[in-house]
């Protein structure tokens, strides 16, 4: 039987957001269809309907001729549905191959677990797939690439017709995207329903066979991969053409005095860093996953230990043996993972923008809430942070609204922030929120602050920066001023380089 899922006029809405308004559209089987939109277009709504994680206020979804309705995730695996998210659902402490078996493990007599099935069964799709892995590795201990191919293994393993990626490559290297794509091609290939959300267009022309572009909880168009282009499906997304990204940006041009000097700093992860950050500069970090970008502003942060080096903030010599300390001194950071390292999920706007200057806002032991709302209203306004009002959960935004929470907690009004560390800062949010995030860059430079801005997309760190500090295997191999001499070709011999 050919397999087809279709989405029939869904609908649904929260507390002051309509999420999605009549979307339709069908993906058969033997087709990758990209999901795209601008964060809070509803892709992910769409998808926890798909799972049966919520349930559409009006609409249904038609999997293989029949209307279903789930009202549960089980629900879904039961109408062979899975969705593989960012977040992996697995069990860490389990082995490989009783995370394939999850929730279906054989059993023998007296109710004992046939581990020799087990076995056998999952190295069957290891060999398969062709992928790296044992049985009996245990999964916590995987890179997150293997973890997402024991998901993809735990969803063949049930005969799952329709397959849903959501933003599967946010943390894999292109070696890993690589494996990634060729199991997808294999499950197209066998008939399979996909759909796939990601925000990189490159991965969009090389793996989708259409597009379905979303725009405010509505359906666009349709779109056939080999008939359209990224500027045609920018245009659809964001509803107006926005030309070169980059040359819209107004930097800052006046930059000041030396405000961070690093000598010789050593840690477990890197070694003799040394550089210079100025007022009003965006100093970006490049180099290839694994050069140690990320473990320098941890170790000048204090949230890694340092072996030896200097640090000096302002002339002074500093060393802070946490990140609170580094806060009270004027340095912020906003980690690359933001959900796990950057925010406090289960909490409101307000209070996830208050946390480092709860003490500034307070009279005598209480709470001052008007204060505290009055700062998180600022940043909604200032940002232009999609929500309702500040008392919404963190955890109902997207992506790209998110990075704005942590970027306005940073900039309020009670902080005094000098130094502003921003670790892929546009990872997993859309092309119309990533040109806010560069202009928020630049007009944060004109005020003084010095920003250290770290990206693996190596055209943001080129268009952004003044200066790029470039990074291989946990040391400095060249500082490039911006200029004629700052290309692609220039970085990537540098962040190659032993």
């Amino acid at each position: 039987m050919e397999h087809f899922v279709e989405f029939k006029d869904i609908s649904k809405a929260y507390p002051g957001v309509q999420a999605l308004t009549e979307v339709g559209f069908r993906v058969d089987g033997g087709e990758v269809c990209a999901l795209l939109g601008e964060n809070g277009a509803g892709k992910s709504t769409l998808l926890k309907i798909l799972s049966g994680d919520i349930q559409p206020d009006h609409g249904s979804i038609i999997v293989n001729g029949e209307t279903a309705h789930f009202s549960s995730p089980h629900d879904a695996i039961m109408a062979s549905i899975s969705v593989i998210y960012q977040e992996r659902q697995m069990a860490p402490m389990l082995s490989v191959m009783e995370n394939v078996y999850i929730g279906d493990l054989p059993g023998g007599k007296l109710g004992m677990v046939k581990r020799e099935t087990l076995r056998a069964g999952t190295q069957a799709l290891i060999d398969k797939f062709g992928l790296p892995l044992r049985p009996t590795d245990t999964v916590g201990k995987l890179s997150v690439a293997h973890q997402q191919m024991v998901e993809i293994m735990k969803a063949y393993r049930r005969n799952s017709a329709v397959l849903a990626f959501d933003e599967p490559t946010s943390s894999l290297t292109d070696s890993e995207v690589k494996i990634l794509f060729d199991l997808i091609r294999q499950l197209r290939a066998e008939g399979k329903v996909i759909l796939y959300v990601t925000h990189r267009m490159s991965e969009i022309f090389q793996i989708s066979d259409k597009i379905a572009v979303l725009k405010d909880g509505r359906l666009i168009k349709t779109f056939e991969s080999a008939q359209t282009d990224e500027m045609e499906l920018i245009t659809a997304m964001v509803g107006r053409d926005i030309g070169d990204t980059y040359s819209t940006i107004k930097r800052n041009e006046e930059i000041g005095e030396v405000v961070l000097e690093v000598e010789n700093l050593v840690t477990d992860e890197v070694r003799d860093i040394s550089f210079t950050l100025r007022k009003g500069e965006i100093l970006g970090f490049a180099g290839l996953v694994g050069a140690g970008r990320t473990e320098v502003v941890r170790a000048i942060f204090g949230a890694d230990a340092i072996k030896s080096g200097t640090i000096r903030l302002e002339g002074a010599d500093v060393r802070f043996k946490s990140p609170k300390e580094a806060i009270d001194h004027g340095i912020a950071l906003c980690p690359e993972d933001r959900k796990e390292q950057g925010l406090v999920l289960n909490r409101t706007i307000s209070q996830n923008v208050s946390i480092p200057v709860l003490k500034r806002i307070c009279d005598w032991l209480f709470l001052n809430r008007k204060r505290e709302t009055r700062l998180a209203d600022a940043a909604i306004a200032r940002y232009s942070i999609r929500t309702p009002s500040s008392d919404k959960l963190v955890l109902e935004l997207s992506g790209g609204n998110q990075q704005k929470v942590i970027l306005g907690r940073w900039t309020s009004e009670r902080m005094e922030t000098k130094i502003l560390i921003l670790d892929e800062p546009t990872k997993g949010i859309d092309v119309g929120s990533k040109a806010e995030v560069y202009q928020m860059m630049c007009d944060l430079a004109k005020t003084g602050i010095a920003v250290i801005f770290i990206s693996s997309e190596l055209t943001e760190v080129l268009n952004l920066s003044d200066r790029i500090v470039v990074m291989h295997n946990g040391h400095i191999t060249g500082i490039v001023d911006r200029g004629p001499e700052a290309t692609e070709e220039s970085v990537l011999a540098l962040a190659m380089k032993d």
